[in-house]
């Protein structure tokens, strides 16, 4: 079954024409090199439909447009160029990348040719490439002209950065596929599942223009990895880097920034009701120093099972305790000296989700671990007092 809801012949055309003719342009080597590093990640490595395989380059107006797209995702983005000639080709875009890379700083020339040959040259080195006729290269949604909503990018990028280790990977769940996003007028959140665990933020205090009640999107991981580069690669001195264009259509998703528009087809299907799942009454919890319980859980998982990664939590009088153990490379176990005055509690969990985790909350001094019982979710949260941010990692126990 397909996960888009329309074929790639059913793609928005361009509204505006497109430049036509023999282009014959000049361009910096600095300001091509990092359009093509930002485009060149679209790109299908392997694929059936050669054309995909190419960079459509449009010239018009002193400005050089750069396309690709697999027919899922596209990404337009674009440099300042000396248009000699308007016009447009199309050209193989790892090579292109690869070589462009090893030319030194300077002035590039780029000119089409007979037979969709395009002819690049820079100081000594003259090179001509295999091109393909710009006809066939598929149309890309336009930005739509109204209904955008502006996000802070640094908020974002945090989000995704929080929640798209989370995302399932098996294709056959692909309602889980992706991240939802939920905007409101004051606050938006982001949460991924994989059926294992979930990880929720939400950030408070927001004011997002244009968005009235909620707004509820569901992001593929692919468009949300592009999404992540382009949040992080945007250059500082850009007006525009502090904020993230972001609007739908019936099929499409759209991000711009700056000069760049990432575009993505809409995962179908309804995400499953995640709130339903948010553990309510994890009454038994301890206070760790992020620090230890990384250098705990890396040690003991170790010696984990390699299938499983299955370590054992255990709570006793104030000491956390982890272990681990396998037929194959012995077992191990840590012990982190902290407050914890509850009855005892074992539960066993998946050392690498936790480590995860972890990860994603990255220089957080402490982590605030949430159990009710060793059959029940646990809840992790940084314990940082962030109370304009609040994320959560709800984590299934394993049988151990």
């Amino acid at each position: 079954m397909s996960t888009f809801a329309t074929s790639p012949a059913e793609d928005t055309s361009s509204s505006a024409q497109p430049p036509v003719g023999p282009l014959d342009i000049t361009v910096s080597r600095a300001d091509l090199l990092r359009e093509l590093t930002a485009a060149q990640s679209v790109v299908e490595r392997k694929t059936t439909i050669p054309i995909l395989s190419n960079f459509l380059f449009e010239a018009s107006d002193d400005r050089l447009t750069i396309t690709a797209t697999d027919l899922d995702q596209s990404l337009r983005t674009s440099c300042p160029a000396k248009v000699k000639k308007p016009g447009a080709c199309t050209v193989p875009a790892r090579k292109l990348y690869d070589y462009i890379r090893l030319l030194p700083e300077g002035e590039i020339s780029i000119k089409l040719q007979d037979n969709h040959w395009v002819q690049i040259r820079s100081g000594r080195s003259n090179t001509k490439m295999v091109g393909m006729a710009r006809a066939n290269f598929p149309q890309v949604p336009e930005f739509p002209a109204v209904g955008a909503t502006k996000i802070a990018a640094s908020a974002l990028r945090s989000m995704v950065a929080k929640t798209i280790f989370a995302i399932s990977s098996e294709e056959s769940r692909y309602t889980l596929n992706g991240a939802l996003l939920v905007l409101k007028p004051e606050s938006m959140a982001m949460v991924a599942t994989d059926g294992h665990r979930l990880a929720h933020i939400e950030r408070l205090g927001e004011s997002l223009s244009g968005v009235t009640g909620e707004k509820k999107t569901l992001i593929p991981r692919k468009a949300l990895g592009e999404l992540s580069s382009l949040l992080a690669n945007t250059t500082a001195a850009d007006e525009s880097a502090d904020f993230l264009e972001f609007a739908d259509d019936d099929t499409t998703l759209f991000f711009r920034m700056g000069g760049r528009v990432l575009t993505s087809r809409k995962l179908t299907g309804q995400f499953p009701n995640y709130e339903a799942v948010l553990p309510r009454d994890n009454n038994k919890f301890v206070i760790v120093r992020t620090e230890d319980l990384m250098g705990a859980l890396q040690r003991v998982a170790q010696f984990a099972d390699e299938r499983s990664g299955a370590i054992k939590i255990r709570l006793e009088q104030n000491e956390l305790r982890i272990s681990s153990q396998s037929t194959d490379s012995g077992e191990s176990e840590d012990i982190i000296e902290t407050p914890y005055n509850y009855d005892p509690l074992m539960v066993g969990f998946n050392s690498s989700y936790l480590i995860d985790f972890l990860k994603a909350v990255g220089n957080t001094p402490e982590v605030r671990l949430e159990f009710k019982d060793s059959q029940s979710a646990g809840q992790m949260r940084p314990e940082d007092g962030n109370e304009d941010q609040k994320y959560r990692y709800i984590l299934m126990p394993m049988r151990i």
